[in-house]
């Protein structure tokens, strides 16, 4: 009895290790098509109600951790550009940063954002 038992717990523990149990998201897919959605219109709605002059930490506060993130030293002043998704640009399951709008800080201030803004970096 043994000699037939082994085997088929052998082949039965074999048929096992190919499964694989998903938990939570992966943050570089977008598995639901509404939740990209969300993310952009909430992010354009916030991108509304921004100064000029906010801190980094401000901005994050309230549009939470960026898609991208650069930061970089011009004439001894430290720049950092915030990437937050803002347009749908293709429907390959991730965030690129033409699907994004940049938002310049300088010296930890918002200086400004947009295509605009960045291009003049």
């Amino acid at each position: 009895m043994n000699k037939i038992l082994l085997p088929l717990l052998g082949l039965a523990s074999l048929s096992l290790t190919a499964c694989v149990v998903k938990v939570g998201g992966d943050s570089d897919r977008w598995d639901d098509s509404e939740s990209w959605k969300q993310v952009q219109r909430h992010n354009q709605q916030i991108l509304s109600q921004l100064d000029l002059g906010m801190s980094v930490s401000q901005v994050e506060v309230l549009m939470g951790t960026p898609d991208f993130n650069e930061a970089f030293a011009s004439s001894g002043e430290k720049v950092q550009v915030l990437f937050y998704r803002t347009q749908h640009a293709h429907s390959d399951g991730k965030t690129t940063k033409d699907e994004c709008t940049p938002l310049i800080f300088r010296s930890d201030k918002l200086a400004g954002w947009g295509d605009k803004a960045y291009q003049q970096l």
